[in-house]
């Protein structure tokens, strides 16, 4: 009879978030808000949050009160600490400052929270055309 054959290696997984801080994970599931300063940092967009199996997933967006600006934000975090947090997905930004700007990317992006703020900050701050955006996620 032939040996048995040994069952395949396991092939590593990279789905799902890496949590090398629970706290700071609870923090970002319970977000509240995001805002890009070009709409307001008066009023706060909508923002959620959730794991879904395993992956934390956000989604938000922020419009321009009295005009077409608009911040949008989808994708999946791939690992949080207790300061920071890495996303993939998509960035999107219209229509503000001006009209017809247009900056809108799919790749890995970095939030980190500075100086004590109660939110994360978009650490690629001139990634499109030049201006400097803060995007903000606040809990």
């Amino acid at each position: 009879t032939p040996p048995a054959s040994a069952p395949p290696p396991a092939v590593p997984s990279t789905a799902g978030t890496k949590i090398l801080d629970r706290a700071a994970a609870e923090r970002l599931l319970g977000a509240d808000g995001i805002t890009l300063q070009w709409i307001s940092w008066n009023y706060r967009g909508s923002f959620d949050a959730w794991d879904e199996n395993g992956t934390i997933r956000l989604r938000g967006s922020q419009d321009e009160a009295d005009g077409p600006g608009r911040l949008e934000i989808d994708g999946e975090v791939r690992e949080i600490g207790a300061d920071y947090f890495v996303f993939d997905g998509r960035i999107s930004i219209r229509d503000t400052p001006d009209a017809g700007r247009r900056c809108e990317a799919d790749k890995t992006w970095h939030f980190a929270i500075t100086q004590n703020r109660p939110y994360w900050r978009l650490r690629e701050f001139e990634w499109c055309d030049g201006l400097t955006d803060y995007v903000d996620i606040y809990f």
